[in-house]
């Protein structure tokens, strides 16, 4: 982008935001601003029902940032400096931070993402994405029960799946929904059951929810329920065991689990950014989280669930900060830091902001001619040689 261009931008109110079908109300805890200053992140969060992007950051003046955007069934969300990949109904997406190094877009935010590629997949419901240590996207592909990475020619190539998984075959089988990347390598993957027949996990709800290692296809325990987003954090392994409610770390050996912290909601989505996990909760489709642990441990509780996000404090399990949603929204799928990123925004597919924007690299133009200067001198020095 040359330098005198500035990216529009959409409104970033601090309390409220506008959902596709009906208005929801955002409220923020009082020291969430606090929190993102200090731990200097933004984060992102989608919702699949509604088909949103949410960018959460610090404005100017200190307040939190809501920036929302349409990407039709918004599930899996990964960030890598100055990128995004999104995980979509039939789509994966890539959205670049199109602004240059001391850049502010519309006088307010440090990265403005811009869509650059959607890769079809076909709906294959896309659940969590990751980046190996090449650069590949891979993402949890739920309906073939394997986890797969993106094809030029095809809809996926599939990398793995669960050993219990006789065939690759569009039936959402065990319900894989999660997956833990480790030194740029998948590292373990969490599935509703061990079921292999189509839609078997549906029955197992309640019990036998697995976490397993991908090189091995070692089961490390089955003691969970409804299991979504294994994190491996400073040798440790993270997990939501969000039948019963709980953010729980598990003993990747042993398989011995430990209860965290109680969250009032149905949970998916998990990213840990010093020392502190941050969470998506979400309310129940018919009104109660019927069959699972969740449902008793809410009325023991006297709770009522909600939908939102919570930070929360690893070396006690205490809520530090929260992000609630009432109203329209009330379901949300993934979350994950921005670190190092004050006040992103981003720009959706559907807008006439994407048809208008436009960055270039007006240094690119030099450099064939410095190149080209440059290519005498290097003979010169291997002619001396």
């Amino acid at each position: 982008m040359s330098e005198e261009q500035q990216p529009p931008a959409t409104p970033a109110p601090e309390e409220a935001a506008q959902a596709a079908e009906g208005k929801t109300n955002i409220t923020v805890s009082r020291g969430m601003a606090d929190w993102l200053i200090s731990n200097k992140t933004s984060f992102a969060f989608t919702s699949y029902q509604t088909g949103q992007l949410f960018l959460v950051g610090i404005t100017a003046d200190n307040k939190v940032s809501f920036n929302q955007q349409n990407f039709q069934r918004a599930m899996g969300v990964c960030y890598t400096p100055g990128r995004l990949y999104l995980g979509s109904l039939f789509q994966v997406w890539r959205l670049e931070n199109m602004l240059m190094p001391g850049q502010i877009g519309n006088k307010q935010f440090d990265m403005v993402l811009i869509p650059r590629n959607a890769q079809t997949v076909g709906d294959v419901d896309v659940h969590e994405v990751g980046i190996d240590a090449g650069g590949h996207v891979l993402f949890v592909n739920t309906k073939y029960s394997c986890l797969a990475q993106l094809d030029l020619v095809h809809s996926f190539k599939p990398i793995w799946k669960p050993p219990f998984i006789s065939k690759l075959v569009g039936e959402d089988r065990c319900h894989l929904n999660g997956l833990a990347m480790d030194g740029g390598q998948p590292r373990f993957v969490t599935a509703v059951s061990r079921s292999d027949t189509v839609n078997g996990w549906r029955e197992r709800r309640h019990e036998g929810g697995v976490l397993i290692e991908v090189e091995t296809g070692r089961i490390v325990t089955d003691q969970l329920s409804m299991p979504h987003s294994p994190r491996v954090h400073d040798g440790k392994v993270y997990v939501l065991d969000s039948g019963r409610g709980q953010l729980v770390r598990v003993d990747p050996e042993s398989g011995e689990k430990t209860d965290i912290a109680f969250c009032p909601g149905f949970l998916r989505g998990l990213s840990i950014h010093n020392g502190h996990a941050i969470v998506t909760i979400s309310k129940p489709r018919d009104g109660s989280f019927s069959g699972l642990a969740l449902d008793g441990e809410m009325e023991k509780r006297d709770s009522e669930p909600w939908c939102g996000v919570l930070v929360i404090n690893l070396a006690n399990g205490d809520i530090a900060e929260w992000v609630r949603l009432d109203g329209h929204i009330v379901e949300l799928f993934d979350v994950a830091a921005m670190p190092g990123v004050r006040c992103p925004m981003s720009i959706g597919p559907n807008t006439i902001e994407i048809r208008n924007t436009h960055s270039f690299n007006a240094a690119a133009l030099d450099a064939p001619a410095e190149e080209a200067k440059a290519e005498p001198a290097k003979q010169s020095e291997a002619a001396a040689k």
